[in-house]
């Protein structure tokens, strides 16, 4: 999280037993916690973002966002992944609308962005991720994954409005063994 000028690189978690154990674990404690990461590490939004979500936003399947930080539109479907988070948190929770992740201090407005860095952080460390974590960790999760399960570099791009694919690679921390293992040694022809 940046605050107040404070610049800080988060990475992506590269281990999946390590997301099953933040989404095991923050399930346990809050289960708006959990659809928050649910959702952060699926739709690759930046937290202002994610937090502005709401049940009426989500509840087609498909999402329309105006992101804060460039003030383009974008819009998308949710997987099935996180359409089945969002039936079951609202079936535990009883929300049925406004906000998706509601602050326990006024339940119309969302938690703030510290309040989801602190929640995040937190769980990370519960579960013993020592790399550095944070909200944007969710987003670079969500390209990481994309890259690995075969989405083209071109469309992790510009699903993240980035200038070009060495932009993306780097930004999801894409490292020169990572490249080795899943193109060099597979190129045998």
């Amino acid at each position: 999280m940046n605050f107040k000028g404070n610049v800080c690189r988060v990475e992506p978690i590269r281990d999946k037993q390590q997301i099953e154990d933040m989404k095991e674990h923050l399930k346990l404690n809050n289960v708006r916690d959990w659809l928050l990461f649910t959702l952060g590490i699926n739709v690759g939004l930046r937290i202002s973002d994610v937090l502005k979500l709401t049940v009426e936003s989500v509840s087609t399947g498909y999402v329309t966002v105006r992101e804060k930080k460039t003030g383009k539109v974008k819009q998308f479907e949710l997987s099935e992944t996180c359409l089945k988070a969002i039936k079951e948190y609202l079936s535990l929770t009883g929300i049925k609308t406004g906000t998706l992740f509601p602050s326990k201090k006024d339940k119309a407005k969302p938690i703030t962005e510290h309040q989801a860095w602190y929640i995040i952080k937190q769980s990370a460390k519960f579960v013993g991720i020592a790399q550095n974590i944070g909200t944007h960790t969710m987003r670079k999760t969500a390209g990481y994954w994309a890259l690995r399960q075969g989405v083209g570099i071109e469309y992790i791009m510009q699903a993240f409005n980035h200038s070009s694919p060495s932009v993306t690679r780097r930004y999801i921390g894409i490292t020169e063994d990572e490249l080795n293992d899943v193109f060099y040694k597979k190129m045998n022809l």
